[in-house]
């Protein structure tokens, strides 16, 4: 009996074959965006923990300073008690090239006779480049030039020139250069100094402890990918949150599907139950024919997925690079974890989504009729209790920033407002189309919007989609586009100077610079020094510290969000010093407040900078305060202030006088043009994912149309029989669509805006650290509300092409069935 209610059950697929193609569809894209968005966010952890792991093994242990750096004598002074500690140097190297202007890498400095790392460089097969040589000593590492190892895949191409012999070598993660500390130090002009000391597996008994010896350094534990997997936890929740999103429109063409398969089938189920079958084995079996349809859909999701997260995983490694400087391996690996958690999701969507048509069935009386008219009135009862889920939910978001801080609150909020107005979208769409039959004077007019209103409870799960597709694309783009056009303006005043030179040598600044002046062009040098903050959170990160001289240049053009009145005036006399935003929020500064810097330096805050792009504070202070704590940094950067139409002229002169090379210039708007394309690349996926979601949305659209196609008959029969051709009802079938999806569009606006305002207002500004006005686009509105309707009508195109190719006998055939 089994075998043959199981057969009889799977017979409705093979007479809805479409209707079958959509369930799989539907649950295939929706597991195949979250799995790409996890084996994206699996592989860019993997990544981290292997650069991590690399340089610092996890349970390493180590000591790091409080603020700044180790000094020589504290190293030596540990040494001579008898600790055995391996000293490592670490900064960033910054070249200033035509090509790409400002280039920086990340340069670490070991002890090549002591530390852990060497014992793998020197067992692992390397290829070195046409400058190395082919088999190195420790001489070769130590004596000047020195020698630096680095990835095969670390583009080094224009930091060549300032480098010293390079090995290739797998052993170094990717935009990282490792050397000798000696000369890591003469690179990075930081002699005597050292980032932290590694404490060696093997000590002698008896040494006195380290919090006696050094009481003002701090004992850490290496964390495999801390650092990186904790400056970039935002960006991964955020795309998380994208998988979540899309995975919950594509449930709604799953749910759809399933409660029109059941009800399609209650008069086969009645008729089953009436020959004997128990209730409990035919709800047994639909939940079999579910596990199988999820366990096949799922599959093809993973698939899909992969190849999604292959696409995407250049554009997230650009947008880690740009944002936080992260480095990505570009390859895609098939993980376990991505995996289990993209079947786990399906198996888990196929549940929720069937739940109520589940409970619906296990209550299915033998004698029930369809009914489908009652039902459908049913339906629209429970639109208001939806609605009432919607306010309550929305009432609850609203209430959460209010109660709660962090990036976690601001999704909640998020989830809970996006959630709500769907759940309200349907009562207010009946409620529009009420008042579309108030207005309407005539008779096929009154139809119209009468017909649309019924139709509401099979159409408003892909409605549901289709706003939150809407809202999503109207929020991230008034996000991204808000930030961009403020980055325009930052960039207006950060990138002041008509024109950019570096010097190939520091000692040539002593003959360049009286020439400039000689002329009256004003030379800005742009100095700075790699220091380490510590916040309140015991986490560290690296510092910029930059000088600045007394100029009209900074006091007319930097962009300052608080400051006090003698700002400018505190930096020139060495008196104050301005930190950037992420600072600021980061540590809760402001202006009067002091900022350590080191142990022997701190300074008296005048004023708070924006500073967007860069992930980690950033200070400035008066270029004589900064040569006066840090006097060995180098000088070979400057901006130059000049009439632009001098510009080729001074460039070219410079070039003729004294030999420098083309790339040691850069002007302000190739500066302004690659710092936009690096822009334009980092949210590349954020676009990618909304592009997704919104066609994930018109499927549903298209899904919910094919599948009520059966039950339209009954209601265009009657229309048809009065006069209207069946040419006159597709197109009011397309016009029925369109209306709906342009007051959907509509009522995602200030959902969308309100999105938009979250974004920036609460999760950027957990994210990044910094905050943006907001700014409006109607243009972009105006854009992705004709794409809604064009979506609409696509949708709508193939129903509306059968019914107009339908026989007039299907059309009479309704009238000679009696239900």
């Amino acid at each position: 009996m089994i075998r043959a209610t199981f057969t009889a059950i799977l017979s409705h697929w093979r007479l809805h074959p479409l209707q079958l193609a959509m369930l799989v569809t539907g649950l295939a894209l929706a597991t195949a965006l979250w799995s790409a968005v996890q084996a994206i966010n699996a592989e860019a952890r993997a990544s981290y923990a292997e650069a991590a792991a690399r340089i610092s093994p996890s349970g390493q242990t180590y000591l790091t300073p409080q603020d700044g750096y180790i000094e020589l004598d504290q190293y030596v002074a540990l040494r001579r008690e008898g600790w055995q500690l391996s000293p490592v140097l670490i900064g960033t190297l910054t070249e200033d090239t035509a090509e790409a202007g400002a280039t920086d890498l990340e340069v670490i400095g070991i002890d090549i006779l002591s530390h852990p790392m060497m014992a793998r460089l020197a067992a692992t097969d390397s290829s070195p480049d046409e400058s190395a040589q082919a088999t190195l000593t420790p001489a070769d590492l130590l004596l000047a030039p020195g020698h630096l190892f680095a990835h095969p895949d670390s583009d080094l191409d224009l930091l060549m020139r300032s480098l010293p012999p390079v090995t290739r070598t797998t052993v170094v993660p990717r935009g990282v250069v490792v050397g000798d500390i000696s000369t890591v130090a003469r690179l990075l002009g930081k002699p005597f100094l050292i980032s932290r000391l590694v404490i060696l597996d093997e000590q002698p008994i008896g040494l006195r402890p380290l919090a006696e010896l050094a009481p003002q350094l701090r004992l850490q534990t290496a964390s495999t990918g801390a650092d990186t997997a904790q400056l970039t936890r935002s960006f991964h929740l955020n795309l998380t949150a994208f998988g979540l999103l899309s995975f919950a429109v594509g449930l709604f063409i799953v749910q759809g599907t399933i409660a029109l398969g059941i009800e399609q089938r209650r008069g086969l189920f009645r008729t089953l139950r009436s020959l004997g079958v128990p209730l409990n084995t035919l709800v047994a079996l639909i939940f079999a024919e579910l596990l199988v349809t999820t366990l096949l859909a799922a599959l093809l999701g993973l698939i899909l997925g992969y190849l999604i997260a292959a696409a995407l995983l250049p554009g997230v490694g650009a947008t880690l690079s740009g944002l936080y400087g992260a480095s990505l391996d570009g390859s895609l690996q098939l993980r376990p974890g991505w995996v289990f958690s993209g079947l786990a999701m399906a198996l888990a969507g196929m549940a929720l989504a069937g739940a109520q048509s589940w409970v619906g069935l296990s209550r299915l009386p033998i004698l029930a009729a369809p009914a489908a008219a009652a039902r459908g009135q049913q339906a629209l009862r429970g639109h208001r209790l939806s609605a009432l889920s919607g306010a309550l939910l929305v009432l609850g978001a609203a209430a959460i920033p209010a109660l709660f801080d962090g990036l976690l609150a601001g999704f909640a909020f998020l989830a809970g407002l996006m959630l709500g107005a769907a759940l309200l979208l349907p009562l207010a769409l009946s409620r529009l189309a009420s008042v579309g039959v108030q207005l309407a004077r005539k008779p096929v007019t009154l139809w119209l919007w009468a017909d649309m209103r019924a139709q509401l409870p099979g159409l408003s799960l892909a409605l549901m989609a289709l706003l939150l597709a809407l809202a999503t694309n109207i929020g991230v783009g008034t996000m991204v586009s808000s930030f961009r056009l403020t980055f325009l303006g930052w960039l207006d005043q950060r990138l002041a100077s008509e024109l950019y030179m570096t010097l190939p040598q520091e000692e040539m600044a002593k003959d360049v610079l009286p020439w400039l002046a000689d002329r009256g062009i004003r030379t800005l040098p742009i100095r700075h020094s790699d220091e380490r903050y510590v916040g309140p959170d015991g986490i560290g990160a690296p510092m910029e510290v930059y000088g600045v001289v007394d100029d009209a240049t900074y006091r007319d053009n930097w962009p300052l969000l608080q400051a006090e009145p003698t700002v400018w005036s505190q930096l020139a006399e060495g008196r104050g010093a301005l930190i950037n935003e992420q600072l600021a929020r980061r540590a809760d500064l402001g202006p009067g407040d002091t900022l350590v810097i080191a142990p022997d330096w701190r300074m008296r805050i005048a004023g708070v900078y924006s500073d967007y792009g860069n992930p980690n504070p950033q200070a400035i202070v008066g270029l004589e305060t900064l040569l006066r704590h840090r006097p060995l940094i180098e000088n070979r950067r400057f901006g130059l202030r000049l009439p632009p139409a001098e510009v080729a002229e001074i460039r070219a002169a410079l070039q003729r006088e004294f030999g420098l090379p083309r790339s040691a210039f850069i002007d302000q708007s190739a500066l302004k043009a690659q710092s936009l394309a690096i822009f334009d690349r980092t949210f590349v996926v954020t676009g990618a994912l909304n592009l997704l979601t919104f066609g994930v949305a018109g499927f549903a659209m298209l899904t919910s149309l094919l599948t009520l196609w059966s039950q339209r008959l009954p209601q265009l029969a009657p229309i048809w029989a009065m006069g209207l051709t069946r040419q006159q009802l597709a197109r009011y079938e397309i016009l029925r669509s369109v209306i709906l999806a342009g007051l959907t569009a509509l009522l995602a606006l200030p959902l969308g805006l309100l999105l938009g305002w979250a974004l920036l207002a609460v999760v950027n500004v957990e994210a990044f650290g910094w905050r943006l006005p907001m700014s409006l686009f109607p243009l972009d509105w105006l854009q992705l509300l004709l794409m809604a309707l064009a979506a609409a009508a696509l949708a709508a195109a193939l129903p509306a092409r059968r019914l107009s190719k339908l026989k007039p006998a299907d059309l009479l055939r309704v009238f000679a069935n009696e239900r």
